[in-house]
């Protein structure tokens, strides 16, 4: 009886073997789609190993499409035009596309899987994106949770980038993180200074790549990024400018200043930028430097959970009641946001229905 059970055991082990062995090999050749075509905006072809999402067919050519969530299907920003090919849209797809994209074959490249021919229409300017190899040359404790770090361009490297742009950062394995994770930042350096960069970050618990760099980056670490990224740019006009910021968001709003002090600007500018407590500001300095250096800047932080060591004198609440005092000419203003998704969504309601500011006027990135 003994011996009986033991050979069922043994058979069942052996089938269970054989259809495991049957699965891997079936889904070998089930995936092996083999050489196929991805045709971009009617005028080149790329040909590359079927089975992988476009976003990284695509880049493994060195054509970058902006993802801030490095492929996750989260941020919606590696949309592209289907004109053949794709497949059906996938559920995870649904939540980042409107009805009207959907019916205009707008797909996330992440989760498009290039099985056969494909052709795709994309903006010219991402040929214009590039993978840079930098240096770590400075790492800045800006606060608790802020660093600053400046990546130093490999020799003969040189990036073109608008203010208000950012890059996609790509981590390398660490601790028990084994592979690598793609990020979007924005830069705070101006872009007078092309042969290096500066990234603020601030970490976010259990995020990869935050955590690398808070925990395991080092000056002289060697980098890889690519960029420049993004329609969050600085425009050329006399409209008066209201910045508005949360937390590493800064990192944009820092580069625009900097940048109009090295061409100069006599446009009207306000600067709110939002913090819990005293301890989550920085760039004080700075701001400082830019009020005394600017004919009319004014940099106004605003505290919503002031604690009793922090100066009351100061403002507190939220953001919005104080526009007022910044806002002169609705019709004459320009608004440009960075911070979390909620942040940008309250300001833009309130801008839009308190202060009467067109929403094409509105500028902002959200990395959330």
């Amino acid at each position: 009886m003994l011996s009986r059970i033991f050979q069922d055991i043994g058979l069942m082990s052996a089938i269970g073997v054989i259809l495991a062995l049957i699965m891997v090999l079936a889904q070998r050749w089930l995936s092996n789609y083999g050489e196929v075509t991805i045709n971009i905006n009617k005028k080149r072809d790329l040909v590359v190993t079927g089975g992988n999402s476009l976003l990284s067919s695509l880049a493994d050519k060195q054509i970058f499409i902006p993802s801030a969530c490095g492929g996750r299907g989260t941020c919606g920003a590696c949309k592209c035009k289907v004109l053949e090919g794709g497949g059906p849209i996938l559920p995870t797809e649904k939540p980042q596309l409107s009805k009207e994209e959907m019916a205009d074959n707008i797909r996330l490249s992440c989760q498009v899987k290039v099985k056969s021919d494909i052709a795709i229409q994309i903006p010219e300017e991402i040929f214009n994106i590039r993978r840079f190899h930098s240096v770590i040359e400075e790492i800045i404790d800006y606060t608790y949770d802020i660093k600053g770090v400046t990546f130093k361009l490999e020799e003969g490297q040189s990036i073109d980038f608008k203010a208000g742009q950012y890059v996609q950062l790509e981590t390398k394995p660490y601790g028990k993180v084994k592979q690598k994770a793609i990020r979007a930042y924005s830069i705070s350096s101006k872009p007078e200074f092309n042969n290096r960069i500066q990234l603020i970050i601030r970490l976010v618990p259990e995020g990869i790549c935050t955590t690398w760099v808070h925990t395991a980056l080092k000056v002289g670490d060697k980098v890889d990024f690519t960029g420049p990224y993004g329609d969050f740019y600085l425009r050329d006009n006399d409209a008066d400018i209201l910045f508005v910021a949360g937390g590493s968001g800064s990192a944009p709003i820092k580069s625009m200043l900097e940048h109009l002090r090295e061409v100069g600007t006599s446009r009207k500018m306000t600067y709110f930028f939002g913090a819990r407590t005293t301890k989550d500001l920085y760039l004080g300095d700075e701001m400082r430097d830019f009020e005394e250096y600017f004919d009319d800047f004014t940099y106004v932080p605003v505290l919503s959970h002031p604690t009793e060591e922090d100066n009351l004198q100061g403002k507190t609440g939220f953001l919005m009641p104080y526009f007022k005092e910044a806002i002169r000419d609705p019709k004459n203003t320009e608004a440009y946001l960075c911070g979390s998704p909620g942040m940008i969504a309250a300001v833009t309601k309130s801008l839009i229905n308190d202060y009467g500011i067109a929403e094409g006027k509105i500028y902002y990135d959200s990395f959330g």
